[in-house]
């Protein structure tokens, strides 16, 4: 018959197994698919495999993310040359970053060429690293941000009107397709209280960028035929929306995934209003640090 102190002990064991095990199951990310039905990173990397374009979209502070690219970019090269590009390289900006992954220019050099984004060094030296040292194509996609801004100041017409011929390769061909009505631009409305502000640009500045990015990973892929993995902003692509509409515009017939990246206190199930944003839907500790 037990007596008080085993009784105690017993208690004290138990309490140290449960901790134990609560610890041993904190988990800083889950993979779901479209569905909301859990997916390992094994069978995720898997299918990636047969996307000829993928968005993969992040959140730009995030180093769960950033590791999870770099590692999905290394993998599915080991199985099939692969391409990358993002959105974080500006179009002007492509020379510079040929010549590095040429070995042409160190990282100093680089530096002093062009204006990189605040999280470089952390979330995206280790992708253009791994294309230098793999000989990989990194292509800058992103509209040089004085056009983008022009835009929301003028407006699209005016953009088409002010650019010069060289200046015109730089960004989608213009004029481009835009439409108010798409769901992710009504929602940048409301979400920026756009509707009583004095002017109507910002989707419109986030559609050149949305159209622009399409367009050269379009082009290239048309060029080289092999898997283009693209790094954004989550917002670019999630909902089937963005970048990925304007691909569907160039050619409908693109097998494209979309990998989506939220934040959940609790990473264990997929909350609702986040299932169907994306074929892949990366959900992350929000107590994550960030890099930035």
């Amino acid at each position: 018959m037990l007596n008080f102190f085993s009784m105690k002990y017993i208690v004290l064991l138990l309490f140290f197994i449960s901790h134990f095990n609560f610890a041993q199951n904190i988990e800083p990310f889950q993979i779901y698919n479209e569905k909301g039905r859990k997916v390992s990173t094994k069978k995720f990397l898997k299918e990636l495999r047969k996307g000829e374009i993928i968005l993969f979209g992040e959140y730009h502070d995030n180093p769960i993310v950033h590791w999870l690219q770099l590692k999905t970019a290394q993998n599915l090269h080991s199985y099939s040359p692969v391409s990358l590009g993002g959105e974080m390289f500006e179009t002007h900006q492509q020379e510079a970053i040929n010549s590095y992954l040429r070995k042409e220019i160190d990282q100093v050099g680089l530096d002093s060429i062009i204006q990189l984004w605040p999280n470089y060094k952390t979330d995206y030296k280790p992708l253009l690293d791994f294309a230098k040292n793999e000989n990989i194509p990194f292509v800058a996609t992103n509209i040089p941000r004085k056009y983008a801004s022009y835009v929301y100041r003028n407006g699209l017409e005016a953009l088409e009107k002010t650019l010069v011929e060289a200046e015109k390769e730089l960004v989608a061909p213009l004029p481009i397709i835009y439409d108010p009505s798409l769901p992710w631009y009504q929602a940048m409305t409301e979400m920026m209280g756009l509707g009583h502000a004095p002017t109507p640009n910002f989707p419109k500045a986030q559609a050149i960028k949305d159209a622009t990015m399409a367009h050269f990973i379009y082009q290239h892929y048309k060029e080289n035929k092999k898997q283009f993995i693209h790094f954004n902003g989550d917002y670019h692509s999630k909902d089937f929306g963005g970048i990925y509409w304007y691909l569907k515009k160039l050619d409908e017939d693109l097998a494209i995934t979309v990998v989506s990246t939220v934040e959940q206190l609790n990473v264990r199930k997929l909350e609702e209003e986040h299932k169907g944003q994306g074929d892949f839907i990366i959900v992350i500790d929000a107590e994550m640090t960030k890099t930035h």
